[in-house]
This record gives C-alpha cells, structure tokens and sequence, in this order.
C-alpha cells in the first residue's frame, strides 16, 4: 500500500518508489525535510517495532560524541582486542569513521560500556528512541538475541528522528551532530549526496527463519531532501540489500 501524506512534489517520485518495493516483503519511509509530505509503502510496517540492528550505531556514535568520548572522526576509537573475528575489517585498529564504516560491533560495545547505562538510558529517553528500553544489556541492546528482547522501534520513528537531526531539532551540540553527519556520509554525486548506515539481523518478532534488512538517512540533492527508513526482511536479507534499493529509487529519481 502507498500512502502519500501532505503537498505532493512529484508524482514521478513517488511512481519510482512504488515501483521499485513492489513485489517486497518491507517497507519504505521517506519524509520530505522542508515539509510535511511523506510517502511511505507498507504502512502497518512502517508503523511495527522491531530491533533497529546497526542502525543504532547512528545513536551510539552521537551519544558518545556528546559526552565527551570521541573528539573527531579520525580520532582512535576501537583498540583491536587481538581477537580475530569473522569480518577482516575489524581485526585491526580503526577510527571512528572507519568503526561506523565498518559496522564494527565490538568497538561499538566498548562505546556503550564507556557512555554507561545511566548517560545511555538518559540519551535515549532524550532522543525518545523507540520504546526506550535496554534493559537486556548496555552492549548488546540494539542487537537481536535469542530470549532477549532488543530495545524497538519502527520504520517511521527511525525516519523521524532522521529529520529531526537534519533539522537541528534534537537537543544535541553541534560539533556532535556535524561529526555524525561526517561519518553518515555514503555517496556523493551530480545530483545530490546520500547519508545513513545499514543493518542486518534476525527479525526478532518473526518465529520462522526471517533476516532484516535496514538502511535509515537522508538525501540532500537539487531535487530534493528527504529523510528515510527501509526494512525490507527475507531468507537471505541484509542492510546491503536495503541500501541498494534505496539508491535504486533515488538514482532512478535523480536525487543521486
């Protein structure tokens, strides 16, 4: 289902967007940033909690900035625990930016140990992320886990506090906000330049074998700026695949 909210600014647009979810199991949220339209596929989803995976890294990356814990982008962030994991990339030393890029989980549990769960649970009631709760574990909250419920929240809430973060209207310093728009930062072209972070996982409220898939930002561009939410969930699903959709509507829209 389309639902299209406010002054329509290309019908084009929201064609491409239903074209391109049509035939998925997901859901798509895209808020215009100047008004007070909104196209969303998939309401009842958009509007469903469930673990928001990596994409919490957004917050955990803005919550330790505000408190004083990382200074820049290229500052230290993540000292390697020699512990060879899965994925290359987090087997050596990284920057923030690097961290964000790399999705690394554990330099993103030594963030949450560091904030501590009496600044975490503050900062998000502050932010009034999802159903706020984190109670499962200060690192490992945002994560879906078996017998343990991740902290939740839905496509639209996800959206929603995209822009309200682009709009400045989240009560954070702006040193810590442009340092997350600088490690936000995914594709620059003619058209317009794109932010977000994905994020993949077992949909937490699903009883059979069903992944998730997230990628939550905005885009500036010339032809428009709109902060947005994708879930789409599947047997082989992942954030990348949520990424790629997203800037297959958007490229095929001329935002990027």
């Amino acid at each position: 289902m389309l639902l299209i909210t406010g002054c329509s600014k290309s019908n084009n647009f929201q064609d491409i967007v239903k074209k391109n979810m049509n035939g998925l199991e997901g859901t798509i949220v895209l808020l215009d940033l100047t008004s007070n339209q909104e196209i969303i596929i998939n309401s009842n989803l958009a509007n469903t909690r469930t673990t928001p995976c990596s994409t919490f890294k957004i917050w955990n990356s803005l919550i330790g900035i505000e408190n004083n814990l990382i200074n820049s982008e290229n500052d230290p962030f993540y000292k390697w625990d020699g512990i060879t994991r899965s994925y290359p990339d987090w087997n050596k030393d990284l920057n923030l930016q690097e961290a964000f890029k790399f999705s690394c989980v554990p330099a993103y549990q030594n963030l949450a140990k560091r904030i501590g769960i009496k600044n975490m649970q503050a900062s998000i009631d502050k932010l009034n992320y999802g159903d706020r709760d984190i109670s499962s574990g200060l690192d490992i909250f945002w994560l879906p886990r078996p017998k343990k419920k991740s902290i939740l929240i839905s496509p639209k809430e996800q959206a929603i506090l995209i822009k309200q973060l682009v709009n400045n209207q989240l009560a954070f310093s702006d040193k810590s906000t442009q340092i997350l728009k600088t490690i936000m930062l995914c594709k620059i072209t003619e058209n317009g330049t794109i932010y977000g972070k994905t994020g993949s996982g077992q949909n937490i409220n699903d009883i059979t074998d069903n992944n998730i898939g997230w990628y939550v930002g905005y885009v500036i561009s010339k032809n428009g700026n709109y902060a947005f939410a994708c879930l789409i969930h599947g047997k082989k699903i992942a954030g990348k695949d949520s990424r790629a959709l997203v800037e297959k509507i958007l490229t095929e829209s001329n935002f990027i």
